[in-house]
């Protein structure tokens, strides 16, 4: 056996060329834009000719490749240079969105155009989102109506769901939000936005892209508060987007003050400190007491570690809830808030399974703790309960209210006899 390494055989001969449909083709944008330009010159403002003539081109032309020169075309007349001048050695058209008229129902024909374009070629969904993107950066680089023009169409794009309010983040750019361009920019986009949908549309597409709670961010560091957002929008007549805002920072607040009850609580804390901070922060974030006790009780829940076993929960929640009651007190010197209390109690427990059958128990330890009054458990039983877990928990307390009922009578006898 020839143990000698084999040589490997090799390819020798003529090297051949690669097909031309192989190679990689020079991007040249020049020759779409001519065509593109030429159309939009023939169509002028005729936008249902407009729609069908890029819905036709998209078969002879690199839609794919070309995207962000077709979007540019079509809001600006021409390819955009970084900043968003128009580039001078390029063909333009003088049929676009930013020479067409400044009002809402043109911006409504041009959204249109931009909606049809979109479905016929779906691949250009996301370089739209893009360009929108990039001409929200470009902003100082257009004029004041070009502006307009642009919010009112991106208000109407983002109410039909043709673009994301992911998209806002652009808004947000250090130097646009400086010069105010970031805000003025805003109310127009806002505007047309509520306009075409309402407000809690609007809150809702913000949510989804945790935009909600960014809005501030509109306006430079050393005017980000809820009072100058408030007067800013409600002078440009956009009241319901700060009644959004001060709920958005509201709500945000609070979780943050449960978020730092529950660390105390979970540190060992004295009370007397936890009842001076949350007092402190009730005054500053102007909280109701109803509002409150709400916090406090879902701190005081969220502090502990709960046993998973229902027997021995309910034992731990007593003790638990013993510790805290001087902090519930402090917190429940008005019948609402004792009845707001009694009924987070009863939602928290038909929520965690486990705590079920330890809500009787929880309510008279309350009772005995002075932080519930008889009238307020009175009024909780006969009216004013929570539809969930009705029947058990009006079951359970059954036999406390025949006494308390009971104990009343009693007292009113001595009190008269």
């Amino acid at each position: 056996m020839n143990n000698q390494k084999q040589q490997k055989p090799t390819l020798t001969g003529q090297r051949f060329k690669t097909r031309k449909r192989d190679e990689k083709e020079r991007f040249d944008p020049t020759q779409f834009q001519e065509s593109i330009v030429q159309g939009l010159n023939q169509t002028g403002t005729d936008l249902e000719a407009v729609a069908k003539f890029l819905d036709a081109s998209g078969a002879k032309l690199d839609y794919r490749r070309y995207a962000e020169t077709l979007f540019d075309i079509l809001v600006a007349g021409g390819m955009l240079a970084p900043g968003g001048t128009l580039s001078d050695d390029m063909t333009r058209t003088e049929y676009c969105l930013f020479t067409a008229q400044e009002d809402l129902e043109t911006m409504q024909a041009y959204a249109q155009v931009f909606n049809k374009l979109i479905r016929r070629y779906k691949y250009l969904e996301k370089g739209f989102e893009e360009e929108i993107k990039k001409l929200l950066l470009f902003l100082k680089g257009f004029t004041e109506s070009e502006r307009n023009k642009l919010a009112m169409l991106t208000g109407i794009l983002l109410a039909n769901g043709s673009i994301s309010a992911s998209i806002l983040n652009s808004l947000f750019n250090e130097n646009l939000v400086k010069e105010g361009v970031s805000a003025a920019f805003a109310v127009k986009l806002f505007k047309s936005w509520i306009n075409e949908k309402d407000i809690n549309s609007v809150a809702g597409s913000l949510r989804k892209v945790g935009m909600d709670n960014r809005l501030m961010e509109l306006f430079p560091a050393n005017k980000r508060s809820c009072e100058h957002f408030s007067k800013y929008f409600t002078d440009a007549g956009l009241k319901e987007l700060s009644d959004f805002a001060r709920n958005q920072q509201s709500i945000g607040a609070r979780k943050e003050l449960q978020k730092e009850l529950q660390e105390q609580m979970s540190r060992g804390d004295p009370l007397k400190e936890i009842i001076a901070f949350t007092r402190e922060e009730m005054k500053k974030a102007n909280l109701s007491e109803q509002a409150m006790i709400s916090i406090i009780w879902t701190s005081v829940m969220s502090s502990v570690e709960w046993n998973k076993k229902e027997e021995l929960v309910t034992e731990q929640a007593i003790k638990h809830l013993k510790q805290y009651s001087p902090l519930l007190k402090a917190f429940t010197s008005q019948g609402l808030s004792e009845l707001s209390l009694l009924l987070k109690i009863q939602e928290y427990c038909y929520d965690n399974i486990h705590f079920m059958k330890a809500f009787q128990k929880i309510v008279v330890l309350l009772y005995k703790a002075d932080v519930l009054s008889e009238e307020a458990i009175l009024k909780w039983y006969t009216e004013a309960h929570l539809a969930k877990g009705k029947s058990v928990f009006l079951e359970q307390m059954k036999k406390f209210v025949e006494w308390l009922k009971n104990a009343e009578e009693e007292l009113d006898r001595s009190t008269t006899g």
